[in-house]
């Protein structure tokens, strides 16, 4: 895969295409059998409330991980991501119903970095249930 967005083409300010994350229970079960974490907070109602949570929570590295494909969808190669990090500000509570809960994306790239890289920073604004979620949370990419 090749990046399919220029760096010449790319400003400060350019907002990126926004992506919301639909997750259900199902999701997260999902995302525990792949990634082996089956804490039950992950997943267990009555645990996750007898330790003080709202519910059940989406795991803080999915939410991350979903949030960054808001970068790696637009420049259409998730190998140029050089570098990604975020700050857990508030959890994705993941009620037990139908609906479940949603992830909101939406991106700025902040600065261009680097001319011989072709490297700029993008900053994610993530949130869920009208909270923000990540915080800080920043990729440098390295764009065509």
């Amino acid at each position: 895969m090749v990046a399919r967005v220029n760096y010449d083409e790319v400003e400060a300010g350019t907002e990126l295409p926004p992506l919301t994350i639909p997750v259900t229970r199902g999701t997260l079960v999902q995302y525990a059998g792949a990634s082996g974490d089956f804490n039950p907070i992950h997943w267990n109602e009555k645990f996750a409330k007898e330790v003080g949570l709202p519910d059940v929570i989406a795991h803080g590295m999915f939410t991350m991980a979903s949030a960054v494909r808001v970068v790696t969808d637009w420049v259409g190669d998730p190998g140029a991501l050089v570098e990604y990090g975020v700050r857990f500000t508030k959890p994705v509570v993941v009620p037990n119903d139908d609906k479940g809960a949603l992830i909101e994306v939406s991106g700025k790239v902040a600065a261009k970095l680097d001319d011989a890289a072709r490297t700029v920073r993008v900053d994610l604004t993530v949130t869920s249930a009208g909270q923000k979620v990540l915080g800080q949370s920043r990729a440098v990419v390295r764009l065509a």
